[in-house]
């Protein structure tokens, strides 16, 4: 499989699992295993006006044939919210913390 093949399978994957249509997908990586990392960008709460909409990115981890090995949010922000790694590793939007643990 090639990553434009995983970049088309990964959304279909998240959407099936969180009920929610990404709105891009932000990166494609291969794995040690044959398999790719995609990220996909997702709203999670829409707002009016858009701009406080909350985004979250998900992580799906594809095997070599395309099958669904796992998935997770990785982060959840607002839109248009500036974003450093370093800053990163601490956020809280609305109450929900985006810490190092589990999402």
């Amino acid at each position: 499989m090639h990553a434009f093949e995983a970049a088309q399978l990964a959304p279909k994957y998240i959407t099936a699992v969180v009920d929610r249509q990404p709105t891009q997908i932000t990166a494609v990586e291969p794995v040690d295993e044959g398999g790719w990392i995609v990220e996909a960008e997702v709203v999670e709460d829409r707002r009016i006006p858009s701009t406080a909409d909350i985004l979250a990115l998900y992580e799906i981890e594809l095997d070599a044939g395309g099958e669904l090995l796992a998935y997770r949010r990785t982060r959840r922000y607002m839109r248009g919210q500036r974003w450093s790694p370093e800053r990163d590793a601490e956020q809280t939007v609305n109450g929900d913390t985006n810490g190092p643990g589990p999402q």
